[in-house]
């Protein structure tokens, strides 16, 4: 499977446009969240899609029973923004489904008992799962006059489901096949792990027993990222606790510029698909010869947690990758310790005193030891994202607490 970070880099992108401006006000989704692919030309929404993939539903938390969970599958389609009903019907966002609270109800009820099965039509977009209340996705019209939707931002405290316990996976199925992942780029809430069979049987984003409280228990104790844990709702990605000020803004001041003095004087070597880049720090760039000449100015630590600013990674085969590899780089603390990136040893992640923690947590508490802690983890294939190019079907489990 190749490495996302030397795919496409739009979904990145995307990520941005919806949560990583969302500080006072939920994000309006422009395009699919963290959309994987784009959907085949010609595509259209219909009862249920050519090519619909089972998905079952698991609730093993333990903590809820069927009758307090709720779905939602939001996303878009051939550049429209759709939900999919109870029924798998594909239908589009409307400002009429707005009720008297200002909100729609696209809440999907679980079965009463046992597994509930569902149709997965062909979109891009995320499956959110509530516990105890329901989510208020709120209809508006987007800047080109379109019906979108607002999506909920659980690191805002004026977000109205701030104080409802809920989480998604995310994901792209189209003809090319289904591309998947669990994420806690904007916060860690619920313990989901997604299977996807077809032509291979995968699992990803399982957590160990008691990951969960190891996750919260772990940030707690790190004092710099003790505030962006909420009660035991949510954990608050560092970067939107930095917005919120709740986190330094000059957290990784001291290891950037160690960083920056260090390859002064020596040379560091990222790989690509593209090739072999070497760099050094001349003047206040850190520029790299190889296939091309890219540069990079000193990031600081708001660009190193969203993996964007300075180590903003275009769609350019060349910049793009080599600015996933730094950014990876810096989040797993490996750059000074490993003059040739990237690092594909994950005993070298996370030991130094200023490094992403909040990250190192999610990675410990799962299984396989794959998460997506930070926007760019899937350098070296540590996210948790699968896929398959012939899927037939998906199971998506709220792991017990």
């Amino acid at each position: 499977m190749t490495p996302r970070h030397q795919r496409s880099l739009s979904r990145r992108k995307v990520l941005f446009a919806l949560g990583g401006a969302a500080v006072a006000a939920p994000a309006v989704a422009a395009l699919a969240p963290h959309a994987l692919a784009k959907s085949p030309a010609g595509t259209k929404a219909a009862a249920t899609a050519a090519g619909s993939l089972p998905l079952t539903v698991v609730n093993n938390s333990g903590s809820f029973d069927n009758a307090s969970v709720h779905l939602y599958i939001v996303g878009n389609q051939d550049g429209r923004q759709v939900r999919v009903t109870p029924d798998g019907t594909l239908a589009p966002i409307a400002l009429s489904d707005n009720g008297a609270d200002g909100f729609t109800d696209y809440a999907i009820s679980l079965a009463g008992s046992g597994e509930t099965r569902l149709s997965l039509p062909y979109m891009s977009g995320r499956v959110y799962v509530a516990l105890g209340g329901k989510l208020k996705f709120k209809a508006v019209t987007d800047g080109n006059g379109d019906a979108a939707l607002q999506y909920p931002a659980g690191w805002v405290t004026s977000d109205p489901d701030y104080g409802v316990l809920h989480d998604c996976a995310e994901f792209t199925y189209n003809s090319a096949g289904m591309f998947c992942n669990t994420t806690m780029v904007d916060m860690f809430s619920l313990p989901l792990s997604i299977r996807l069979t077809g032509s291979a049987d995968q699992t990803t984003g399982a957590f160990r027993e008691g990951g969960r409280r190891a996750v919260f228990d772990a940030v707690r104790q790190v004092e710099a990222f003790s505030r962006l844990v909420v009660d035991d709702t949510r954990i608050i990605a560092p970067g939107h606790g930095l917005d919120s000020g709740l986190f330094a803004e000059d957290y990784l001041a001291p290891y950037i510029d160690e960083v920056w003095s260090t390859y002064t004087g020596r040379d560091l070597r990222i790989t690509t698909n593209a090739g072999t880049f070497t760099g050094r720090v001349r003047g206040d760039r850190f520029t790299f010869d190889g296939p091309a000449q890219v540069s990079f100015g000193k990031p600081s630590t708001r660009d190193v947690l969203f993996c964007d600013g300075a180590l903003a990674a275009p769609n350019d085969g060349t910049t793009g990758p080599v600015a996933a590899v730094l950014g990876a780089g810096f989040n797993r603390s490996t750059l000074l310790s490993h003059p040739d990136q990237p690092t594909t040893d994950a005993s070298a992640f996370y030991r130094t005193e200023l490094t992403n923690h909040y990250s190192k947590a999610v990675h410990t508490a799962t299984q396989d030891g794959k998460a997506y802690g930070f926007a760019f983890d899937d350098v070296a294939d540590f996210a948790s994202y699968i896929q398959d190019t012939a899927p037939t079907g998906l199971r998506l489990t709220l792991s017990p607490f």
